[in-house]
């Protein structure tokens, strides 16, 4: 059980219930202002909340198998795939001004 928790821990789901609860109170408290504003009936709000309470289990899941964390949205896949990426583009600028000094020399 000790192990789930520290798991948890390590794929920021933690972070991502706390910001979810956070950006959920300022949305309720946003629609409380502003459905009564434009007229919306009682049954909207009620809505709201319960569709804003359903998605949270769908929010813990995401960030558990993606790893989302509240500043920015990345897998570790992504990060890997950035990495690849970044190290290719390093060797073929390494590769170009090997050519380009290749032929000044020559």
């Amino acid at each position: 059980m000790n192990n789930f928790f520290s798991e948890l821990k390590r794929r920021n789901v933690y972070k991502v219930a706390v910001a979810y609860a956070v950006v959920t109170w300022l949305l309720i408290q946003a629609a409380s202002i502003f459905f009564p504003a434009f007229d919306a009936p009682p049954w909207v709000m009620k809505m709201f909340i319960v569709v804003i309470i359903l998605c949270f289990p769908i929010a813990l899941v995401l960030s558990w198998a993606f790893e989302i964390t509240p500043t920015a949205g990345c897998s570790l896949r992504t990060r890997t795939f950035g990495q690849i990426r970044t190290r290719k583009l390093r060797e073929s600028a390494r590769k170009t001004w090997r050519q380009k000094l290749d032929v000044k020399v020559q």
